[in-house]
C-alpha cells in the first residue's frame, strides 16, 4: 500500500515546491562556490546554517525539519536512503555508525555523518519529498512544535496542526525576523493535557474556547532550559485565532528592538522577559493595539476564515479510518508481552475502533531517538500497512502510528515485535530523552551515549521497570539542555571538571504534562558524580522510592513529598562507597 499524499497531513502546493526546489537550488550555488574557494568559511557558514547544516565535532550535521512532527512513509523512506547513499561509515569514526538519523526533541531528524561535499545532493533529495532543512538553525524562528497526537488525542479541544501550518508559512522566511538576537521556539497545544512541554518555550500556545465556544490561544512567553532554566509567563489569556499572528509579530518584534545582542547567554527572550517584568507584557500589549490599528499591517497578519479553511482540509481524518471497527479486548490469556504493550504503547483516540500507538525507540544497542536505515524502512513500511501511511515524532524522540485500527493491533504489535520497535516502556525509566552528546556535538562536555547505554542495561528487567512506573529520565550532555534535563523528574546534565566528565543529578522537574504537574525545573541534589557512578545513583535514588512510597504514589509525587535531602544522602552513599572501593584497590 503506497500513500504518496497522505490525506491527514499538510500537501504542498505548486507554490511550496516551487520554493523549496528553489532553496535547494540556491544552496548548491552557495556549496559549489565555497568548494570552489569563492567563498570563505564565515561567508558560507551563515548560509550554511540558514539550511540546517552545522560542523559538528567530526562530521558535518544536518538537521532536517520535520513540521509539528508529522510524517510519511514516502518521506522516512527517503529519509532512509539519505542514510545509506550520504551518512557514510568510513572517514574514521570513533566507534560510530552510519547510515542512521537521530530524532530530537524539536520532532526533527538530525544526520551525524554527511560529508560536505554532498550536501547540494541531499537537499535535492528532499525537496524531491517536500522536506528540507529551512531554520532548523539560525537565529531565527524555529520549527514549530506540538502534541504528537494531535489530530487523534481523544482530551483534544481544538486540533493544533492547521495553525501550526499556517505558523509555519508565516514564520518562514520572515524579512523582520532572520536575525534575532537568539534563536526562537514555540510550541502550541490543543489538548487538555500539555503534551507539548509549551511553558518551556520562547512562546507557548494553548488553544481553547471561551464561553461562547470561539477559538483563541493563552499565551506564554520567556520559557526555555539551558544556563537559566524559566518557566514562560502567561501574557495574554485568550488572543482570538484570527489575530494570533498579530499578537506573535507584536512578541517578536518588542524581543528583536530590546533583546541583548552584546551577550549570546543573555540573549534569549526569557532573559528579556524576566527582567522587564511587567512591562515587557505592557509593551506587547501595547504594539499588538499598534498593530491591530493599522489596516494596512494588521489586514496581512489576521488570518481570514478562507485560509484557515483551505489549510484545515489538508487535515481531515482518512477516509480508511472512518470504518468503525471492532475492538480486540486484552484478555489473561495473551502474552505478557502483548498486554504490556497494550498498556504502555497503546493509546486512547477520537474514533471509535482506533487507537494510537507509539512505535518505542528506547532500546538495547542504539541510543535514544536513534534509528539505522533498515528501521527508517521498516517503519515506514508499518506505518502504510497500519496507519494510512503516517507517522510522528513524539516529543519524547519515539515515532507514533497515529490512524491503527483496533482489530489490526494484534498484527501490528507482532510486526513491531519483528522490526525491534514493541518495547513495552513508554513512560518507564529507559523511554529516555537524551541528546547525542560529547560523542558528536562539539559543544558538550561530556557524553551522554554511553551513560544511557549503562544505565538501560542497568534497568534491562521489565518486571522491576513496572514495579518502580512513570518516571521521565532526560539527560543532556551539556549545559545547552538539548535532552531537557532540567524537565526531568530524575535529570542527568554532563560537565567539564578539570578535563574530565562529570555527572550532575536533579529531581524534581516536569514538562507540564497530568502526571507531572505544572512545569518545573529540578532541584540539583549535590555535587557531580563520576560516569560511572551515574547508573549507581540511578539505582539508589529509585531504591528510595520504592522504601517509601505509599500505594499508588508515582515517582514524582514522592520526590516532592520528600524532597531532595532525602536523595541527596542515598546519593551521597554511593559517593562514599566509590571511594572506599578505591581506596581498598590503591
Amino acid at each position: 500500500m503506497c500513500h504518496e499524499n497522505p490525506i491527514a497531513m499538510y500537501r504542498y502546493t505548486d507554490f511550496d515546491r516551487q520554493f523549496v526546489h528553489g532553496r535547494a537550488a540556491q544552496f548548491r550555488d552557495q556549496l559549489q562556490r565555497h568548494l570552489a574557494g569563492e567563498l570563505g568559511e564565515e561567508e558560507f557558514r551563515a548560509l550554511r546554517l540558514q539550511n540546517g547544516w552545522y560542523v559538528q565535532r567530526h562530521a558535518p550535521m544536518l538537521r532536517v525539519a520535520v513540521p509539528y512532527g508529522e510524517l510519511s512513509s514516502r518521506q522516512l523512506r527517503m529519509l532512509a536512503r539519505i542514510a545509506v547513499e550520504h551518512d557514510l561509515q568510513d572517514a574514521g569514526k570513533p566507534a560510530q555508525r552510519g547510515g542512521f538519523g537521530h530524532f530530537s526533541t524539536r520532532q526533527n531528524l538530525q544526520f551525524n555523518w554527511i560529508p560536505l561535499d554532498q550536501a547540494a545532493d541531499v537537499m535535492d533529495k528532499l525537496a524531491a519529498v517536500d522536506m528540507h532543512g529551512i531554520q532548523t538553525s539560525g537565529n531565527c524562528i524555529r520549527n514549530i512544535t506540538t502534541d504528537a497526537l494531535a489530530g487523534v488525542a481523544a482530551d483534544e479541544i481544538v486540533d493544533p496542526r492547521p495553525y501550526c501550518e499556517i505558523l509555519r508559512q508565516w514564520s518562514t522566511l520572515h524579512p523582520e525576523f532572520a536575525f534575532l538576537p537568539r534563536k526562537f521556539k514555540i510550541a502550541v497545544s490543543g489538548a487538555t493535557e500539555d503534551r507539548a512541554a509549551s511553558a518551556w518555550h520562547d512562546i507557548g500556545l494553548q488553544l481553547l474556547r471561551n464561553e461562547t465556544g470561539e477559538v483563541g490561544f493563552k499565551v506564554s512567553v520567556g520559557g526555555g532550559m539551558g544556563r537559566t532554566p524559566l518557566i514562560a509567563t502567561p501574557v495574554h489569556g485568550f488572543v482570538p485565532w484570527q489575530q494570533i499572528l498579530v499578537f506573535i509579530e507584536a512578541i517578536v518584534r518588542v524581543y528583536n528592538l530590546h533583546g541583548r545582542r552584546d551577550n549570546m547567554y543573555k540573549a534569549r527572550i526569557k532573559i528579556l522577559v524576566k527582567a522587564e517584568g511587567q512591562r515587557f507584557v505592557d509593551a506587547v500589549n501595547a504594539e499588538f493595539a499598534a498593530l491591530l490599528a493599522d489596516d494596512g499591517l494588521a489586514g496581512a497578519q489576521l488570518i481570514p476564515q478562507a485560509e484557515l479553511e483551505r489549510v484545515s482540509r489538508s487535515f481531515v481524518a482518512p477516509v480508511q479510518a472512518l470504518a468503525s471497527t471492532a475492538p480486540t479486548a486484552a484478555s489473561a490469556d495473551q502474552p505478557l508481552g502483548y498486554r504490556r504493550w497494550l498498556e504502555r504503547n497503546v493509546h486512547a483516540h477520537q474514533l471509535g475502533g482506533h487507537r494510537a500507538v507509539t512505535l518505542s525507540l528506547k532500546r538495547a544497542g542504539l541510543p535514544p531517538g536513534d534509528v539505522t536505515a533498515a528501521q527508517m524502512n521498516d517503519a515506514a513500511d508499518l506505518a502504510d500497512r497500519y496507519s494510512q501511511g503516517e507517522l510522528r515524532v513524539t516529543h519524547d524522540q519515539n515515532l507514533l502510528l497515529p490512524w491503527v485500527r483496533e482489530d489490526e493491533l494484534r498484527g501490528l504489535w507482532l510486526a513491531a515485535r519483528e522490526a525491534g520497535f514493541a518495547t513495552p516502556n513508554i513512560g518507564l525509566l529507559t523511554d529516555m530523552i537524551a541528546c547525542p552528546g560529547g560523542d558528536l556535538c562539539a559543544l558538550a562536555n561530556a557524553r551522554s551515549i554511553p551513560v544511557a547505554a549503562a544505565i538501560t542495561e542497568r534497568f534491562d528487567d521489565l518486571d522491576a521497570l513496572y514495579d518502580i512506573g512513570d518516571i521521565d529520565l532526560h539527560l543532556s550532555g551539556c549545559i545547552n539542555s538539548c535532552g531537557h534535563h532540567h524537565s526531568g523528574h530524575i535529570g542527568i546534565l554532563g560537565v567539564d571538571k578539570d578535563g574530565a566528565e562529570w555527572y550532575q543529578i536533579t529531581l524534581g522537574g516536569a514538562d507540564g504534562s497530568t502526571l507531572s504537574g505544572a512545569a518545573v525545573a529540578g532541584k540539583v541534589i549535590g555535587p557531580a558524580f563520576a560516569a560511572d557512578e551515574v547508573p549507581d545513583v540511578i539505582e539508589a535514588v529509585v531504591e528510595l522510592y520504592r522504601q517509601q512510597r505509599q500505594p499508588g504514589e508515582p515517582f514524582i509525587a514522592l520526590a516532592r513529598r520528600l524532597g531532595t535531602a532525602p536523595f541527596r544522602a542515598a546519593a551521597d552513599a554511593v559517593r562514599r562507597s566509590t571511594a572506599r572501593v578505591l581506596a581498598a584497590t590503591a
